[in-house]
């Protein structure tokens, strides 16, 4: 099944942010790899597609589980989180319709 995972980035954490970057992603790219990532990416703090040091709200991840313990344990695992840049992760079943 489809889990969508939500990071919410705590207060000056964009340092952070991209010191622990490439783990992050290096995880994501796993997951795009054995075909279960359906989108990853950053929600700038601002509108604009590059926020510059504005840097980000958060971060929203949808990939395939086998349950949301599992999917609760791949984001509590994420390196964000021991970095120190979400201050909270949510998770919950997600359902695609479209495209």
């Amino acid at each position: 099944m489809w889990y969508a995972i939500e990071g919410f980035d705590g207060a000056d954490v964009l340092a952070q942010r991209l010191a622990a970057r490439s783990e992050h992603l290096a995880r994501l790219t796993a997951l795009r790899d054995e075909g279960r990532l359906l989108l990853a990416g950053p929600c700038p703090a601002i509108d604009a597609e590059d926020p510059g040091p504005a840097g980000f709200s958060g971060s929203i991840v949808i990939a395939e589980f086998v349950s949301l313990e599992a999917a609760r344990a791949w984001a509590d695992a994420d390196p964000y989180i021991a970095a120190g840049v979400y201050a909270r992760v949510d998770v919950r079943p997600f359902r695609k319709v479209l495209p």
